[in-house]
């Protein structure tokens, strides 16, 4: 049985979530319906359908984790688990650091002619970064493979006993390579979108007042997303690192429920970052709101 604050923090970690699965599906079923399906479209629709699979495992995991936690030793939660994970969080870290590309490309303006010619090839870069999520599946794949082998052979003994400290932290760090990798390009990208702003200010300080303030809010609006996501990102590692040690460690539920709620706020208020920083999904949630408002006054008319 939980407790009152298990309960409550465990209803608020239900809230985030299911808020989180709306957003993202919002931002699916904007683009979805948009005619023309642009490279901006296919990011947002992969990274929201990527974010909905991430909520639900993290959610999924959590709830077995605290009502059935013989079901999370059993060697078929293990492997689908550690599979869905990896496929999931990969390709969703895979989808951000492409959008961060795509701003950096689309937004600022750089004279160096390396930036032209990736401009121009925009297309071949994401190629380029989707090699590199296959080749992050694949070391992933065979490294949790190696600690599933070695926790079945062990199961009533702890990693930690078959793996030395340096071991177990480079068996972690090759199951999260492709995440890490991806993450320093995040890092990079927001580096040069500060030095694009700050270079934007300089020059426009010479100009209309007015046109500063226009491209300026563009440059701000782009860096605040490539900012939260960093930080974001951040916090949902740690939230997903307190939850599995809680769960393994401590067997401390109120301690897992709080690693759950960290690690869900990342793939759940981006999105609405996002949906807030991208003018046509504000203007759509807008009038998505005012459908609603509509649809509930006639609803209470017909009451009445």
């Amino acid at each position: 049985m939980l407790t009152v604050a298990e309960g409550l923090l465990l209803c608020f970690a239900t809230s985030v979530s299911v808020l989180g699965v709306l957003g993202n599906w919002f931002i699916l079923h904007a683009n979805c319906i948009r005619q023309k399906f642009s490279t901006a479209c296919f990011i947002f629709t992969g990274l929201a359908i990527c974010r909905i699979c991430t909520i639900c495992v993290i959610i999924s995991d959590g709830y077995l984790k605290l009502f059935s936690p013989h079901m999370v030793a059993s060697n078929t939660h293990i492997i689908v688990i550690s599979y869905m994970w990896i496929i999931t969080n990969h390709t969703s870290t895979w989808f951000a650091t492409s959008l961060n590309l795509f701003y950096l490309l689309k937004i600022p303006n750089f004279s160096h002619y390396i930036y032209f010619c990736l401009k121009r090839k925009i297309n071949t870069i994401l190629i380029f970064f989707l090699g590199c999520l296959f080749i992050s599946w694949s070391v992933a794949f065979q490294q949790s493979v190696k600690m599933i082998n070695v926790k079945m052979q062990h199961r009533n003994t702890s990693w930690q006993f078959y793996f030395n400290k340096s071991e177990l932290i480079v068996s972690h760090i090759l199951v999260n390579l492709g995440v890490i990798f991806f993450f320093m390009v995040a890092i990079i990208t927001c580096f040069l979108v500060i030095i694009s702003l700050w270079k934007h200010n300089r020059k426009m300080q010479l100009y209309v007042s007015r046109f500063k303030s226009l491209s300026t809010e563009v440059h701000v609006k782009v860096m605040k997303v490539l900012i939260s996501f960093i930080i974001l990102l951040i916090l949902h590692f740690i939230g997903i690192l307190i939850e599995t040690l809680s769960f393994v460690k401590y067997q401390n539920k109120l301690l897992l429920i709080l690693g759950l709620i960290i690690s869900c706020m990342y793939p759940c208020c981006h999105s609405f970052i996002l949906i807030l920083a991208n003018s046509h999904l504000k203007q759509d949630s807008l009038k998505a709101l005012k459908q609603l408002k509509c649809h509930k006054k006639d609803k209470d008319v017909r009451v009445t």
